[in-house]
Parts: C-alpha cells; sequence; structure tokens
C-alpha cells in the first residue's frame, strides 16, 4: 500500500511527465517546416508518368504526386533557363528583377526568398545548376555546376573554390545533396535547392542507363509535320528536329568524318574515363554505322531524329527519376519526410516532337506549362489535382508562407499555401497569367512575343520585327494548330482578351513594351 508520501511522489513525477509531454507536442506543432526544392532543366511535364504514362514510367516522382499535389495548370512567365530561375528566387516577372534573358547578369543584390528564409533562422543551400552567371547570395552553403555544367566528370564550384568531381552529374549534384542534409546543423530547419542539369541539351544519359531505351519506339505526335499555317513566328523559328536546327553530330551523338555539324566536329567522350568512353562507344558506333548504310531522307530522316532524340532525352529522366528516389529515401529513413515540403518543377517545359519541334521559348503550351509537384507536411490535407492556373512567380511567396516569413510587397507572386490546405481556395484564385518572351535574335529565332492565358483561351502578340496576333481556343484546339485571331465570330472575345491582357500588363507594370491598345 503506498504511503502519502509515495502518492505524493508520483502525483509531482505524473504532473511532471504530462508537462513535459505538453511542451513537445507544443514545440512540434511550433516547429518550423523545412523546404527541400527540386528542379530540373527542361523537362516537360509529358516526360513524367503522373502526367502522361505514354512516354516513360517515373515512380519516384509519381511518389510525391500520390502523397500530396499535381498542379494541372502550372506556367512560367518566360519559358528560358535564367529567367525562369531569377523569376523563382525574387517571386517577380523578369522585367522586374532584370533577368530578361540568358545574355543578362542576375542581380544578386535584389530580394530572394534564400535571403529571406537565412535572415529568418533557416539554413540555407543551393547545390547543382545556377545558370545565373554571378555568385550565388543568401545561401549558407552553395556548390554550383559553372554555365550549363558537363554531364560526364563535372566541374563544380564550391563557396567559390572550383573543382572537378568524378562521376554523373545527376549522381553527383545527389551525393552532394544527401551530404548536406545530412551534416547540417539540427537545431535549424533548412531549405535546399536541390538543382539538376538534366535533361538538357545535349541530353547525355549515364552510361550505365545507355542501353535502356535503344529498342523504343516512341508515338510521334500528330502534329509532328505542322506545316505552320497561319502563324508566321511558328514557321520562322529555328528549333526544329525536322531541319539542321538539330544537329546530327552536336545533338544526336553520331560522329563519323562524313558528318560534318554545325558546331564542329564534337567528341562526347572527352570528359569520360576508359569505362564510361567504352559503353559510350558500344551504344552510338553501331547507330551511327546503321545510320550511314540506311541513306535516310525526307520523312524517314526527321522520324529517325525524332526517335534518336527520345530515347536518349528520356534516359536522362530515368537517371533524375532514379535520383529523386534517392532523396526521398533518404528523408523517410531518417524522420524528415513529414515535416518537409518536398517541390519538385523544371525551369520550363519542353517539346517533345510538337510541331516537329525541341526546346522551349514559345508560349504554347508545350514550354509554357512546366510540371509542378508537391510532397506537403503534417498539416496540409490537400491531396490529388490542383487545377488552378499558378505560376513561377507563386514559388517565392510560398516557401515564405509556410515557413512564417513577411511576404514583401514588390513580390509579384501569389503564396500557393490557401490551395495546399483544401480545394476552397480554388474557386478564389487568379483568372489568368501572364508571358513575355525577349531573347531575340538568337540561335533558335523565337520572336519577342507576349500574352495572356485563362483557362480556355489564349491571346498572344509576336512583335519586333513583326505584329502578328494569334488566338486559340484550348478547350477545341488543343495543340494549337488554328489561329483565330481576326476571325469575325471572335471580334468580342479577343476585346476581351486584349483587355485582360492590358490590365495584367500594368499589374505587373510591365513598360517594356507599348501597351495593348484595346
Amino acid at each position: 500500500m503506498l504511503t502519502y508520501k509515495s502518492k505524493l511522489f508520483s502525483l509531482f513525477f505524473f504532473t511532471i511527465s504530462i508537462t513535459f509531454l505538453s511542451c513537445k507536442k507544443k514545440e512540434n506543432k511550433n516547429e518550423k517546416i523545412n523546404i527541400l526544392f527540386i528542379m530540373t532543366d527542361d523537362h516537360s511535364y509529358q516526360a513524367i508518368s503522373a502526367y502522361n504514362d505514354q512516354l516513360i514510367k517515373t515512380p519516384n516522382l509519381d511518389r510525391i504526386a500520390k502523397d500530396g499535389v499535381l498542379f494541372r495548370n502550372s506556367f512560367v512567365g518566360n519559358s528560358i533557363c535564367g529567367p525562369s530561375r531569377a523569376t523563382m528566387l525574387t517571386g517577380k516577372h523578369t522585367h522586374k528583377n532584370g533577368q530578361i534573358n540568358n545574355r543578362v547578369k542576375f542581380d544578386g543584390n535584389q530580394v530572394t526568398f534564400p535571403k529571406l528564409l537565412q535572415k529568418a533562422g533557416y539554413q540555407t543551400a543551393l547545390i547543382g545548376k545556377w545558370h545565373l552567371k554571378s555568385d550565388p547570395q543568401g545561401f549558407d552553403y552553395w556548390n554550383i555546376l559553372p554555365g550549363q555544367g558537363k554531364y560526364y566528370n563535372p566541374d563544380f564550384i564550391e563557396m567559390g573554390k572550383k573543382k572537378r568531381v568524378e562521376g554523373y552529374a545527376t549522381n553527383v549534384t545527389t551525393d552532394y545533396g544527401i551530404n548536406w542534409i545530412k551534416n547540417r546543423d539540427k537545431k535549424k530547419p533548412f531549405c535546399l535547392l536541390l538543382h539538376h542539369k538534366a535533361p538538357h541539351r545535349t541530353w547525355q544519359p549515364d552510361t550505365l542507363h545507355i542501353d535502356e531505351f535503344k529498342n523504343k519506339t516512341y508515338p510521334v505526335p500528330a502534329n509532328f509535320f505542322d506545316k505552320y499555317e497561319n502563324r508566321v513566328a511558328a514557321k520562322e523559328q529555328r528549333l526544329s528536329i525536322r531541319s539542321r536546327d538539330m544537329d546530327l553530330n552536336y545533338d544526336l551523338k553520331l560522329e563519323h568524318e562524313s558528318i560534318k555539324g554545325r558546331f564542329g566536329k564534337v567528341k562526347h567522350t572527352k570528359r569520360m574515363n576508359e569505362a564510361e568512353a567504352n559503353r559510350w562507344n558500344a551504344h552510338y558506333k553501331p547507330i551511327t554505322k546503321e545510320f550511314l548504310e540506311k541513306k535516310l531522307e525526307g520523312d524517314e530522316l526527321d522520324l529517325w531524329k525524332y526517335q534518336r532524340y527520345m530515347r536518349d532525352y528520356l534516359a536522362c529522366i530515368r537517371s533524375v527519376d532514379e535520383n529523386v528516389g534517392r532523396v526521398l529515401d533518404y528523408l523517410e529513413e531518417n524522420g524528415l519526410a513529414d515535416n518537409t515540403l518536398i517541390v519538385y518543377t523544371s525551369d520550363q517545359g519542353f517539346y517533345l516532337g510538337e510541331h516537329g519541334w525541341f526546346d522551349k521559348r514559345f508560349m504554347y503550351e508545350q514550354s509554357f506549362r512546366t510540371p509542378l509537384l508537391m510532397r506537403l507536411p503534417k498539416g496540409y490535407e490537400r491531396k490529388g489535382e490542383v487545377p488552378a492556373l499558378v505560376q513561377n512567380i507563386d514559388y517565392a511567396p510560398t516557401f515564405l508562407d509556410i515557413a512564417g516569413v513577411t511576404i514583401p510587397k514588390e513580390i509579384q507572386g501569389n503564396s500557393i499555401k490557401p490551395l495546399l490546405l483544401d480545394n476552397t481556395n480554388d474557386n478564389k484564385w487568379r483568372d489568368a497569367v501572364y508571358y513575355h518572351y525577349y531573347e531575340f535574335p538568337n540561335e533558335h529565332m523565337v520572336k519577342k512575343h507576349y500574352g495572356v492565358r485563362t483557362d480556355r483561351y489564349k491571346l498572344i502578340h509576336f512583335y519586333d520585327d513583326i505584329d502578328v496576333w494569334e488566338l486559340y481556343d484550348l478547350q477545341t484546339d488543343p495543340e494549337e494548330m488554328n489561329n483565330l485571331f481576326g476571325k469575325p465570330e471572335y471580334k468580342v472575345l479577343t476585346k476581351q482578351l486584349k483587355k485582360r491582357l492590358r490590365e495584367l500588363q500594368v499589374e505587373y507594370e510591365d513598360d517594356t513594351v507599348e501597351k495593348v491598345k484595346i
């Protein structure tokens, strides 16, 4: 039988235990959410099986969508690498952050979300592709690929010091990322930007995956042989698989004295070790031999190039998916998954033969859209597809909002956080997104243009050396083959869209072109 003192001690111990558990529960509730922002370069939404399972299976990327949300209408504001990256960092369109094209050096002195998170007590790190010319700011640790980076045994610049690293870029970037998470200060929340080179041109696969797709035949897009009727800018571009824009040597890795490429004779194995070069040659030399024997011309040549392109591009995606799985596994095995916002996206979309093209830049859907998947931390209950029109100006305010950091007024995007809680805010979201592309003239010769997209319609104005408008009904013409601009029955709709376009130019303070006349 317990004595009075024993009862008193037991009651005291019980009270202390309850108090400790209550405090612990409160601490967990107020614990800051970690942010893992994974981005690839030129990864089209068509090449993620959560969006489209006709080209490749991506089980690890699909894990993010299955456990979280998939944004069905995710867009960029300027479909090219540097400008898109600057937009994500600043939450501002490129005419406001200054990075209107790839030629500009990013002004790192302006406000970015990593700087604000760092100031709020987050550990911040950037690993992988940067592609903004200036040194990164706002990161406790950075280790980046110089310029576009190399796929094989790449150079990295770690906190200003350059060194060559053995391995395939996608694997090495992931190794660095996991190692940083493992050795971080575990008393602080973290924000890691893990940014891959892949699957950027010239689509050089890990030699361990090089044979995986060699016998695959991919469905040819219905508009692969597009004649660009009533679309002047589309006709005058230089990003066609069906022309010399896609080079047999540089892009498709055919090395032979009879093949004269536009970029000189590129030797793809020059950075490889002996084992990598042997696997590479065992794969590509028979392809080159067969190509020379067939003497392909016309449509047959165009279709052969398309299949070669797809096999290499998707082999790069295989490595991306594999390495995303490595990171997800690490977070789960170390108890970090439930308190980490995991975001996967690309700097823009990409053409996989649609309109006969590769590359990006146009406001047409395949390059304007970008994949966006999020696995949400505990407390965010949204699951499945999100239909709202989101844009890369929204990333910075979302990260700040979820971290509990005040969003500066100069940020032009909106926090996606309300959309992640439930679906009650979908109808209160924006009704249109704005786009503006500037880099002309350049190798691919895509005209300067700007435009507006709603949930159904798209209006584009190509300007500078031409003055051409295009209007599409995405419900009846999802492949954007039928330009409706100028047709009498669309006069009222055109006026409404021009009005909305002008409103967005004013809202986003785009003074780089004359405001749309209604």
